[in-house]
C-alpha cells in the first residue's frame, strides 16, 4: 500500500491510501463522451508504464441522472481520489454532489479540472471546504506527476498547474502554469474502448482533437486564451480517423477550435476521409469559412452528401460589434465563401445574442442575413461571460448583467433590455421549430422567398406569445396548429394564405404516417383514388401494406414545386413513407 502525503511547506495536510484515482465526467446526454478523463488516463499510463501507479478508472454520468443513483455509483468504486471534469452546463450538478462525495468517501483526495473550475479555482475552493485541488490548463502533465510513484510523498507545491489550499494560512495558492505539451502526437488515442470492441457506435458521439490552441483572440472565448496552435502530425490523425472508420462510428466531432487553419494540413485530412470513408460516419468540423482556401472550395465540390457537417461562427452582421469582440468584420467575403459550399455538406450557423453595440434592430439585420446564406440550422445562442475572457472585464465595466453561476448567460446589456433577451429566447425556439428541424420546409421556403425570415418570426412570436405558445416544452403538432392559427388571423404580407395552408398540409402529412388528423387539418381523402394511384405505381401487390406505408391527399397547388404559386391547380399526391 501507498502513502500519499500532500504536503505544503512542510505542513502534512491528508494522508491516504493511494490505490484507486476516478475521474469523473459528469455528460449533458447519453450519447456525450468526455474525450478529457480519457486523455487524462491514457497519457498518463503511456507515460507512467512499467512503473507501480495506482489504477486509473474513468466513469461517465449525466446531469439527467439522480443524485443519488451517481452518489451510489462513485461510492462503490472506493475511490481514493476522485478528480471531477467540469463545464458550464455540469458545474451545478458537480457543486451539488461534491461535498456528499467526502461523507461517503470520507478519506479521499477530491479535486477538479476542466475548463469552469480551472478558471475560477479560488472561488470553487472557497466555496466548497471539501475541495482539495484545482487543475488548471491542458491537465495531461500535471495529473501525470501526481500519480508518479517516486517517492513515499507528493508534494503538490511542486507540481505545476495546481491551485491549493494552505494549510497554514488558509489562502489559496497557485504552483504556476505547467508547460504545455510541445508534441500532442505523444497523447495517445484516447478511447481504448473502441480498440477494445466494447463501445457504442450508433448511440455516442466521439470527439476527437487534431489542434490544440487558437490563433484568433474572439473577445468572449476561452480558447482564445491559448493562441500557439499545436498540429498533430498528418500520419497520426490518418491513423486515428481509422480507427474511426473501422469501427464505423456513427458520428465524430472535431473539437479542434479552428479546423481549417492550414490547407497544407486540413485538405489532406479531408481527402483522407474521402477516399476511406465506410459509407456511414459523419465528421464533424468547426470552421473559419472567410478562410477556406480557393483550394479548399474546390476540394469541397467533391464530397458527397453524409460525410462532413460544418459549423460556423457567424456570430454577427454587424460590423462594429464583430470589431469589438476582435472577429473579422469582413462579412461580404464571410458570404461569398459560405455560398459557395455545396449543400451536400451539412451547414450549421451561429448567431451570438448580447454582444457589444447588437440591439433588436441590429439583431434582426444579423438573423436576415444568416438566413439569407440558407443554413440547414441557426443556432441563436446568448452571450456567457466567461471567467478568464476579455469580455468578462468588458462587461463588468460596461454595464451587462449576467447570471452569476454557470451558464453565466446575460440578463441584459446596454443594448438589449431583460424583456430583450427574453423575446430572442422565444425567437430561439421558433427558429428551432419551424427551421432548424426541417419540418417545415416547404412552407417556409415560401414564406421566406415573400417575407424576410426575421419579419416572419417575430410574427409569429408575438401571436405565440399571446397564445402562451412558449411557457412549457410543446411536441410538434403543436406548432403546426400555431402557424395554422396565425395565417388564419393575420395576413402575412406579400404572401398567399390558402398556399401556406396547402403547404402545412404537405408538411404536415409527409412527416410521417397519421392515425388520425388535428382539426385544423383538412383531410381531402378517395380510397379508390388511393388505390388507383397506387395501381399506376406498381405498388399492389399487397393492399394491406401498400396503404399502411402511403397517404393520399389532394391540394389546391401543387405542392412540390420548388416555387409551387406559379403551379395553381389541382393536384392529387401520393405519400409515400419508409417501412418500419
Amino acid at each position: 500500500m501507498r502513502i500519499l502525503l500532500f504536503l505544503t511547506k512542510g505542513v502534512t495536510f491528508n494522508i491516504i491510501s493511494f490505490m484507486k484515482v476516478l475521474l469523473v465526467s459528469i455528460n449533458a446526454s447519453y450519447m456525450h463522451t468526455n474525450v478529457a478523463i480519457r486523455s487524462l488516463k491514457a497519457y498518463a499510463e503511456k507515460k507512467l508504464s512499467g512503473g507501480s501507479m495506482p489504477e486509473i478508472q474513468c466513469v461517465e454520468y449525466t446531469i439527467n441522472q439522480p443524485v443519488g443513483e451517481v452518489l451510489r455509483g462513485i461510492g462503490f468504486t472506493g475511490a481514493d481520489m476522485v478528480l471531477f471534469s467540469t463545464y458550464i452546463w455540469n458545474a451545478e450538478y458537480v457543486c451539488k454532489i461534491l461535498p456528499d462525495v467526502k461523507k461517503i468517501l470520507p478519506s479521499c483526495v477530491i479535486g477538479a479540472g476542466g475548463p469552469e473550475f480551472g478558471y475560477a479555482p479560488e472561488k470553487y475552493l472557497n466555496m466548497m471546504s471539501d475541495l482539495d485541488f484545482v487543475m488548471f490548463g491542458e491537465g495531461e502533465e500535471s495529473f501525470t506527476q501526481l500519480m508518479k510513484e517516486n517517492s513515499p510523498s507528493v508534494d503538490v507545491s511542486k507540481i505545476k498547474g495546481i491551485y491549493y489550499r494552505n494549510p497554514e494560512n488558509k489562502k489559496i495558492e497557485y504552483t504556476g502554469n505547467q508547460p504545455l505539451i510541445e508534441n500532442i502526437d505523444e497523447l495517445p488515442f484516447p478511447y481504448p474502448e473502441i480498440l477494445a470492441g466494447d463501445f457504442d457506435p450508433d448511440h455516442k458521439i466521439y470527439y476527437y482533437e487534431s489542434t490544440r490552441g487558437c490563433p484568433f483572440g474572439c473577445a468572449y472565448c476561452l480558447s482564445s486564451v491559448d493562441k500557439r496552435v499545436r498540429f498533430k502530425s498528418l500520419p497520426q490523425v490518418q491513423k486515428e480517423l481509422q480507427i474511426f472508420l473501422d469501427a464505423d462510428i456513427k458520428l465524430v466531432k472535431f473539437i479542434d477550435r479552428t479546423y481549417n487553419l492550414n490547407p497544407d494540413r486540413y485538405i489532406p485530412i479531408w481527402q483522407y476521409i474521402l477516399e476511406h470513408h465506410n459509407g456511414k460516419t459523419m465528421f464533424h468540423f468547426e470552421i473559419e469559412a472567410e478562410y477556406l482556401s480557393d483550394e479548399a472550395l474546390e476540394f469541397l465540390q467533391k464530397i458527397p452528401e453524409g460525410i462532413m457537417q460544418f459549423e460556423m461562427g457567424v456570430q454577427s452582421a454587424n460590423k462594429e460589434t464583430l470589431r469589438a469582440v476582435n472577429r473579422s468584420d469582413n462579412i461580404e467575403v464571410l458570404a461569398k465563401k459560405i455560398q459557395q459550399i455545396p449543400r451536400t455538406i451539412h451547414q450549421h450557423l451561429d448567431l451570438i445574442a448580447g454582444l457589444p453595440y447588437e440591439d433588436l434592430e441590429s439583431f434582426g439585420r444579423s438573423y436576415d442575413y444568416v438566413m439569407s446564406l440558407k443554413p440547414d440550422a441557426l443556432q441563436l445562442g446568448f452571450l456567457k461571460v466567461l471567467n478568464g475572457t476579455q469580455m468578462a472585464d468588458f462587461a463588468a465595466k460596461n454595464g451587462w448583467k449576467w447570471m452569476e453561476n454557470p451558464f453565466y448567460e446575460t440578463f441584459s446589456t446596454p443594448y438589449l433590455s431583460f424583456e430583450n433577451i427574453a423575446y430572442l429566447k422565444n425567437v430561439e425556439i421558433a427558429t428551432d421549430a419551424y427551421w432548424n428541424k426541417g419540418t417545415f420546409a416547404s412552407t417556409m421556403n415560401y414564406i421566406f422567398r415573400h417575407l424576410s425570415p426575421w419579419a416572419f418570426m417575430c410574427t409569429i412570436v408575438d401571436f405565440g406569445e399571446k397564445q402562451g405558445a412558449f411557457t412549457q416544452a410543446r411536441k410538434e403538432s403543436y406548432w403546426f396548429e400555431l402557424i395554422f392559427n396565425c395565417i388564419s388571423e393575420i395576413q402575412l404580407p406579400c404572401t398567399d394564405s390558402a398556399l401556406i395552408k396547402d403547404l402545412l398540409r404537405y408538411d404536415f402529412v409527409r412527416s410521417g404516417k397519421k392515425g388520425n388528423f388535428p382539426s385544423w387539418y383538412q383531410h381531402i381523402y378517395d380510397k379508390d383514388k388511393h388505390r388507383e394511384l397506387l395501381e399506376n405505381q406498381g405498388l399492389l401487390n399487397n393492399s394491406r401494406i401498400a396503404f399502411s406505408v402511403t397517404e393520399y391527399e389532394e391540394f389546391d397547388y401543387d405542392v412540390m414545386q420548388e416555387l409551387p404559386e406559379n403551379h395553381k391547380g389541382h393536384c392529387n399526391l401520393l405519400i409515400k413513407y419508409q417501412e418500419k
